[in-house]
């Protein structure tokens, strides 16, 4: 495992994740900081949870739509989403003990 530091909506996270999964962490949250600060300095919606709630509602939302327009097949979809699943929950469990 390798720590990663990552920056979403100006707060500094530390990550773990393996070698192999680094580049794919780092352009999930480079996704997310952009979705979430446009939210934000759109200025309709306030708090970072309600931010990262709308960002996950429209993320959901595209990927729905690219399945639906000749996107992937549900099974790749149940697969990538595992794949993402374990990369977060490897990179986010050392950051709880910070809390």
């Amino acid at each position: 495992m390798i720590h990663v530091d990552v920056t979403i909506m100006g707060q500094p996270y530390k990550l773990a994740c393996k070698a192999d999964e680094e580049r794919a962490l780092r352009e999930a949250a480079n996704l997310l900081d952009k979705k979430m600060s446009a939210i934000r300095d759109a200025g309709k919606i306030k708090g970072n949870d309600r931010i990262a709630v709308m960002a996950a509602l429209g993320m959901a939302a595209e990927f729905l739509a690219s399945k639906t327009n000749g996107g992937p097949s549900m099974l790749e979809v149940q697969e990538k989403l595992g794949a993402m699943h374990k990369v977060l929950d490897n990179a986010l469990t050392p950051q709880e003990n910070l809390f």
